[in-house]
């Protein structure tokens, strides 16, 4: 069985990098070992109808950012995708009320190849790129990733790519590997009330946690966390594998959805 997974994607810059939370990625993704297929739901593709890939091909590496070292853009990532797993997940979210539209080859974000680079250096697993919809609330992001539970049974991982912390007005370059008071307190509140699995707070986050609106301003990057959760709704069971900072304002998470 394939957990699900919330990774938080970072700076692009984390894919040419080697540091505790890259070599985190890495012994994660060999914990893995060799599942069937990898489903990401990417902050970086936003569509108001949920997209996916449908391709057998090797996919193409997008460059979405800009101003960084040339090194950064020299990085491929040729993962396939599998037409026979996107269709899997298409039916069973058309089969829950969710209506899907098929991309032929849109390519990778950084949103995805940034992580799968560490995880699966070989890009030799089938991913399927999902897009994400940020006009939807987070119980209607629970029920997306909930509709996919089926795919943990039959080896495929399941990834909500994003950032539980992911504000860029607040960013301080003078703390490269520290975190503001205020994004740690987010982070504790939201932690204890995943493993509570407590969700009427979650869905509630706004009004409830501590620094909401300075942690969350891109919604697009903090609701993969519904959905990898709601993909462990059968079992209701979390577990944080990794917590650190960036600049102050932005996290590296990765939080387990059994």
């Amino acid at each position: 069985m394939a957990p699900a997974f919330f990774i938080a994607h970072g700076s692009p810059m984390l894919a040419i990098e080697n540091n505790e939370y890259t070599r985190d990625l890495n012994q994660l993704g060999k914990s893995l070992g060799t599942p069937d297929a990898i489903v990401v739901f990417s902050a970086h593709w936003v569509s108001r109808t949920l997209s996916l890939t449908s391709t057998n091909e090797p996919q193409r590496t997008i460059y979405d950012f800009g101003g960084f070292p040339k090194d950064l853009y020299e990085v491929i990532y040729p993962a396939k995708g599998s037409v026979k797993v996107a269709e899997e997940v298409a039916e069973l979210l058309e089969s829950n009320g969710i209506e899907v539209r098929r991309d032929l080859g849109r390519g990778l974000d950084h949103g995805v190849w940034v992580i799968l680079r560490h995880m699966f250096p070989e890009a030799d697993i089938p991913v399927i790129p999902v897009s994400v919809n940020p006009l939807l609330p987070p119980e209607e992001q629970y029920r997306i990733g909930r509709a996919l539970t089926e795919l943990k049974n039959r080896n495929i991982v399941v990834i909500g790519s994003g950032g539980t912390v992911h504000n860029f007005h607040e960013i301080d370059f003078s703390r490269e590997n520290a975190s503001a008071e205020w994004a740690k307190e987010f982070d504790s509140w939201l932690i204890d009330r995943i493993r509570e699995w407590d969700t009427a707070s979650l869905f509630d986050y706004k009004q409830l946690a501590p620094y909401a609106a300075a942690a969350t301003p891109d919604y697009e990057h903090f609701l993969p966390v519904f959905i990898a959760m709601g993909c462990g709704d059968d079992n209701r069971k979390a577990k944080q594998l990794h917590q650190s900072y960036r600049y102050g304002s932005l996290s590296h998470i990765i939080l387990e959805f059994a």
